[in-house]
Formats: structure tokens, C-alpha cells, sequence
């Protein structure tokens, strides 16, 4: 049986930077926790190291954006900007995932669970960074099948 493994996962934004942890490859589930902070797509390096320290992730996943052609989107090579600084930074592994609709999916989420619209009062971004780690967990389970 393999070891258990922690996982962190960013939803990278200019304002906020969505994030979500599991602790298991075996677990489909995964946890929002509170977005780190950002200005113009900076973020509070503090707090990530302080994420990094609590979780010590085995893995980070960074939401890469795409078009639905497949191609990058504008945002995409800022995306990659933070993913390299992360591993530059803190020595983590990282890996791009395609993350795709998962803005609006997050936004779809929320307002079913009530939040009608108000998403100031609720982390789109870290919704967001769950359904990305969560799809990269069914993805590479599929894979190991």
C-alpha cells in the first residue's frame, strides 16, 4: 500500500490564489482552505511559506489556463510565472494542471449552496483549487487502473 501523500493546489489569480490541500491518494476528496492574498498577481509569500511549513506538500499543483482549443490562454505564462517562482522559492515539486471551467464551476457550486451571487463572502478561488486537485485525483487514479 502507498504512503499516504500531501497535496496543495492553487488557483492563481491577480487578487486572490485559490488553494486546496488533501492528504491522500487514496481520498477523492479535498479540502478548501482560506486564498492567500495577491497584488497584480503577487502573492503574500509569507503566507504560502507559512502553507508550505503546516502542510509540507509531496506535491503542488498549479491550475494552468487554458482555451477550450487546447491552446494557452493570455493568463496562462503568469500561471507558469508563479508555478516556477513556488518551486523556486520552496523546492517543491510542481505540476501545471489543465484547469479549465473550473472558475465557473467553483461560481455554479456557490450559488447552489446558497450564495446567491455574493462571492466577495465566498473563496471562488480555493472552490476552484479544490475541483483542480479533485480532478487531478480521479485523473491519476484512473491512470493507475
Amino acid at each position: 500500500m502507498k504512503a499516504a501523500q500531501t497535496i496543495l493546489a492553487f488557483d492563481y489569480g491577480t487578487t486572490s490564489i485559490g488553494v486546496a490541500t488533501t492528504q491522500s491518494l487514496l481520498n477523492d476528496c479535498a479540502s478548501e482552505l482560506r486564498p492567500i492574498r495577491a497584488r497584480d498577481g503577487i502573492p503574500d509569500w509569507e503566507e504560502i511559506r507559512s502553507l508550505i511549513d503546516e502542510w509540507q506538500p509531496n506535491i503542488c499543483l498549479v491550475g494552468l489556463p487554458l482555451n477550450m482549443d487546447d491552446s494557452e490562454s493570455d493568463f496562462a505564462s503568469r500561471a507558469r510565472k508563479f508555478a516556477n517562482r513556488l518551486h523556486g522559492r520552496f523546492g517543491v515539486q510542481i505540476e501545471l494542471v489543465d484547469e479549465r471551467l473550473s472558475t465557473a464551476e467553483a461560481k455554479e457550486e456557490a450559488f447552489n449552496r446558497g450564495h446567491k451571487g455574493n462571492f466577495k463572502q465566498v473563496p471562488i478561488d480555493s472552490i476552484a483549487a479544490r475541483l483542480i486537485l479533485e480532478g487531478w485525483l480521479q485523473r491519476n487514479r484512473q491512470a493507475k487502473r
